[in-house]
């Protein structure tokens, strides 16, 4: 478990849960706060200054290569990274905030370096010494639709030999809901009937 820096990213406000239109229904991940730092070669401070998106990220990039039964060291040829992330809220809810971290470390390196989505896919190639192209998606709700499309093309024209692509959001704080409001894409009770004549 990493430590949390002085901050519960898990607060909601109370006149939210108590409007009516609050709806207490969340995508949560399990243990959304682990991350084996010392595997990867991070301080423990360096780890909980990162976005859990990129930690994530990290995670299942090596599980991908695993699975495929690749070892970046011994391939022979070029490794690529397509990837996007969602919204850096872990940077606006639970570091900025923390003025001692801020003024310690500095903007650049808390914003940039440790949670911007414009470093997802070079952390990865840099974290697993990959040498195919790295490069950051971002297309709203298609991001990971287009680095595989991406990927893809790159495959073809030769410039990777293998690639991994995809996309990671995480919502924060976890385990909290939200306010329906009428015309927004959130359905007033929770449940996602995409395609349905059910769908609200």
């Amino acid at each position: 478990q990493l430590p949390t820096l002085g901050f519960d990213i898990n607060t909601q406000r109370i006149a939210e849960l108590r409007d009516p239109n609050y709806v207490k229904a969340a995508p949560v991940l399990d243990e959304v706060g682990w991350w084996d730092a010392g595997f990867w070669g991070f301080s423990p401070k360096d780890a909980a200054i990162m976005d859990p998106q990129h930690r994530l990220f990290l995670e299942v990039s090596w599980e991908a290569l695993e699975q495929a039964a690749i070892v970046p060291a011994k391939f022979e040829g070029a490794i690529g990274v397509f990837a996007g992330a969602g919204m850096h809220s872990y940077f606006t809810y639970h570091l900025a905030p923390n003025r001692q971290l801020m003024d310690s470390v500095g903007l650049f390196l808390v914003r940039h370096t440790g949670n911007d989505k414009d470093f997802l896919a070079t952390r990865v190639s840099y974290c697993l010494n990959l040498r195919g192209p790295s490069i950051n998606v971002q297309t709203a709700c298609s991001t990971s639709l287009v680095a595989i499309h991406l990927a893809s093309q790159s495959l073809l024209s030769g410039e990777c030999d293998l690639a991994l692509a995809g996309g990671v959001t995480i919502e924060l704080p976890q385990g909290v809901g939200y306010v329906f409001k009428e015309n927004e894409i959130l359905s007033p009770d929770g449940h996602c009937r995409a395609f349905d004549a059910k769908s609200q």
